[in-house]
């Protein structure tokens, strides 16, 4: 990718139109980009690019008109008020979540060097995520499912796995802990796109409104040892010009074991006064390593408390759901156990 220069001529494209910007970036007293803000990075571009694209960078101005278009479809659709008068859903089928006003998807996607993208993710070069290895299959079927199939019965019972036992079996963004994919590297999701930095010379701050989490990246310092692992691993930072260079080690994933996993991130000024952030990962559960790159436009909003948990009675209901299934099922079976 080709870095920006603090002060920029450069043409730039955005759903056919060309027009040039000149942008003095802002800086700390210490001559640093000032990235402290806010910045809403909602897109309409795919994390994954649809497999129809093959290994396009790009699109068109057509098939951007096209994707914006469907989007809004979609949206005018969800957004149709329900009807009172319907019946009850199929029962054991899917219920569906929230209606369309909840979600927050962006209005449009995003452009870089004049590209608009296909997906997120640049590397491989498809845009699609990398098989996993065997031993990184294994590691995902035993970790906390985020749902499990619904079927009759305590099924749990006859199956030896252990989904309902207690909160410690839920992953951890059940338990409105964490959210791994909104933390490190950052991606965008359906909702809680908005992210607040807060920088100083010795650390960057990165405020994500997914359970409150704040990762603190020191600036020129040394890595913790491995014992110290975190969720959102260790983070250093170093400036390489006017780009913020952050590599992250020491992962721990649930449950509770520690991740060969590296992280590299980089925050560099954008023409218009955003910032582009790319990330590349390299994770022994993968088959290769994984990049991509995206726009976080500016924003005078602010981030809300996402309270998880406030009123919600959903992890309590399932585990007393689950304790009356196998109640049933032992009475049937004659067994106490």
């Amino acid at each position: 990718m080709k870095r920006r220069i603090p002060t920029l001529l450069l043409p730039f494209f955005f759903l056919g139109a060309t027009s040039y910007a000149q942008v003095e970036f802002p800086r700390t007293p210490s001559g640093r980009p000032d990235f402290n803000g806010h910045y809403d990075i909602s897109t309409l571009t795919p994390f994954e690019r649809p497999a129809s694209y093959g290994n396009r960078l790009s699109l068109n101005e057509e098939e951007v008109n096209a994707l914006r278009e469907r989007e809004m479809g979609i949206r005018a659709r969800d957004a149709e008020s329900s009807d009172p008068d319907r019946d009850a859903p199929e029962e054991g089928g899917n219920i569906g979540s929230y209606n369309d006003f909840w979600f927050d998807r962006g209005n449009d996607g995003f452009v870089i060097d004049g590209q608009y993208r296909t997906s997120i993710l640049t590397y491989p070069e498809n845009g699609r995520m990398p098989s996993r290895t065997s031993e990184g299959q294994l590691k995902a079927d035993a970790a906390p499912k985020f749902a499990w199939p619904e079927r009759d019965g305590a099924w749990w019972l006859e199956t030896g796995d252990q989904p309902y036992d207690g909160p410690e079996n839920q992953t951890l963004a059940v338990r409105c802990i964490y959210h791994q994919p909104a933390t490190i590297p950052i991606t965008p999701r359906v909702y809680n796109n908005l992210k607040t930095i807060v920088q100083t010379d010795e650390y960057f701050m990165l405020y994500i409104e997914w359970m409150h989490w704040a990762r603190i990246i020191r600036i020129d310092d040394e890595h913790h040892p491995e014992v110290l692992a975190t969720f959102d691993g260790d983070s250093v930072g170093r400036w390489e010009r006017d780009t913020l260079v952050v590599e992250t080690v020491n992962f721990m994933d649930q449950p509770y074991q520690p991740a060969q996993r590296q992280v590299i991130e980089r925050f560099s000024p954008e023409p218009e006064g955003g910032l582009i952030y790319s990330f590349t990962v390299e994770d022994a559960d993968y088959s290769d390593t994984y990049s991509g790159e995206m726009v976080w436009p500016r924003s005078d909003q602010v981030p809300y408390e996402y309270a998880c948990h406030e009123g919600n009675y959903a992890m309590s209901a399932t585990l007393m759901g689950a304790r009356v299934r196998e109640a049933e099922h032992r009475a049937a079976n004659g067994s106490d156990d």
